[in-house]
């Protein structure tokens, strides 16, 4: 049983807390020289420092230093002169370890903030730390439905991941959004998704797992103190973020009606129902014996370098949508949608390349993102360029192809056919408007429906469409509906 969740906001305060954990795009991981490689088969990316083998020393990666350092950055944040990593202690069956190198009470960046656009107001969530650690193996539940520990029979681990480099980012705590706490969680993370990518730091792949979010939630009523919090766990969608924040609204509601008390713990969210169930008592930070690690020296990052990075940053994303919705006569919920679907560059790179804003929003929002989505892959790494769209766009403007025959085109572009123009040269997909060359198909279609032909003798002008159906099939989709239909005309002896 739950309460409704703007019934449950009518008379608790929520409290939300985010830590983003991304894995950043290293060639190797953070303390060895493994490759950082998605994919490969199990335990196949592995060597004794980060199997934490006897004797073996890590070394640190510093191109993972530099990447958080612009992290950093990109979130206002106090860049440490000084930092070290620490030995977080916990048993768990994908730390081979059993330790985990992070940073404990001398994080990398702390004091930051990102503000984020909701219902038309900036809301700033307040970033308290943003520190560098290594990511864990991965755990596969085997036998259940979902993939999920629930309902699993028994489970795998795969050390692949274990040691690759991970920023996580920590907020404070975000008061005062009553019921946008929901909509603010999702935004902070599609925002901070596009500032990472942006930064190009990592894939910020959700799916894969490469940015996942612990969503930290609690209730407490008006002039109480906040109330003890929960914290679902490794949530890798957009959508399950609000829905993971709603789904607790809605479960602690009910415990606090009935005078229960809320567990601090960790939950699972579940994709399938849409809410959280237990998973283990949440240990506070002395429950990990932290201590300095022994085998690593600290990291001083030297004040000039960090402003030459400072410096070289990208815009923020906020401002480049502003441009583009100025530039482009886009609206906001346009930019807002490429943005979440990561298309924003891809759209602006299109229209640089010649395409109509509208054109070029419509393929990689459209075609383009639906064929991202069956190849479990992001539009940017899709074998099609922006120039090729554009093309494909100009194709299409000059009458040289229809808007199916365009699909088939980039079909063919993104099967590794060639460029645009190869490929209908190969497939023979250009449009013909040749009357000649049509009138055979056209006779052939009024002979097949006579019925349909009288009624356009009739004068019934709109019945013709059967009959250019009729051609545009007969021709696969590759004459000229214009040209169909008034050879259509011409033979049946009407005029419009």
């Amino acid at each position: 049983m739950t309460v409704p969740y703007l019934e449950a906001l009518q008379e608790f305060e929520p409290v939300i807390g985010l830590e983003t954990h991304v894995e950043l795009g290293t060639n190797s991981k953070m303390f060895c020289g493994c490759a950082a490689e998605f994919g490969a088969e199990p335990n196949t990316r592995t060597c004794p420092v980060c199997l934490g083998l006897p004797g073996a020393l890590p070394v640190v990666n510093e191109k993972a230093i530099e990447s958080t350092v612009r992290i950093g950055l990109a979130l206002h944040c106090s860049i440490a002169t000084w930092c070290r990593f620490a030995r977080k202690n916990y048993f768990y069956p994908d730390m081979p370890k059993n330790f985990q190198t992070s940073q404990y009470d001398e994080p990398l960046c702390v004091d930051g903030y990102l503000d984020v656009e909701v219902g038309g107001e900036t809301v700033r969530v307040e970033i308290e730390r943003v520190h560098l650690e290594e990511d864990t193996g991965k755990t596969l539940h085997v036998g259940g439905a979902t993939g999920r520990i629930s309902g699993a029979t028994h489970s795998l681990v795969d050390y692949n991941r274990a040691g690759i480099p991970l920023v996580e980012i920590v907020t404070r705590p975000v008061t005062g959004t009553g019921e946008r706490a929901a909509a603010v969680a999702k935004a902070y993370v599609a925002e901070l998704r596009d500032l990472l990518r942006g930064l190009d730091v990592s894939d910020v792949r959700m799916e894969q797992g490469s940015m996942r979010c612990d969503v930290n939630t609690s209730l407490g009523r008006p002039g109480e103190p906040w109330g003890t919090r929960t914290e679902t766990k490794n949530v890798n969608s957009l959508r399950s973020v609000e829905r993971a924040v709603r789904s607790e609204v809605e479960r602690q509601a009910v415990v606090l009606r009935s005078g229960g008390r809320i567990v601090q713990e960790t939950r699972h969210f579940s994709e399938a129902t849409g809410t959280t169930s237990p998973g283990r008592s949440k240990e506070e930070a002395t429950d990990y014996r932290y201590f300095p690690e022994p085998d690593l020296v600290p990291v001083a990052p030297d004040p000039a370098w960090v402003a030459a990075l400072k410096a070289a940053l990208p815009e923020p994303p906020s401002v480049r949508r502003k441009q583009l919705v100025t530039q482009l006569g886009l609206s906001e919920n346009d930019s807002q949608a490429m943005v979440n679907a990561g298309v924003l560059d891809l759209v602006l790179a299109t229209v640089e390349a010649g395409a109509p804003a509208a054109e070029a929003r419509n393929w990689w929002l459209g075609h383009l993102a639906q064929a991202a989505n069956s190849a479990g892959t992001s539009p940017d790494e899709l074998a099609i360029t922006p120039a090729a769209v554009a093309r494909v766009v100009e194709l299409v403007a000059s009458g040289s192809l229809t808007a199916g025959l365009a699909r088939q085109v980039v079909d063919g572009v993104l099967a590794g056919e060639g460029a645009p123009d190869d490929v209908v040269a190969a497939r023979g997909l250009a449009v013909v408007s040749d009357e000649g060359a049509l009138g055979s198909a056209v006779d052939e279609a009024i002979a097949a429906q006579p019925g349909i032909a009288d009624k356009v003798r009739g004068g019934k002008l709109p019945a013709v469409g059967a009959l250019v159906g009729a051609v545009m099939k007969a021709t696969r989709g590759q004459a000229d509906a214009a040209v169909v239909r008034k050879l259509l005309l011409e033979r049946l002896g009407v005029s419009e």
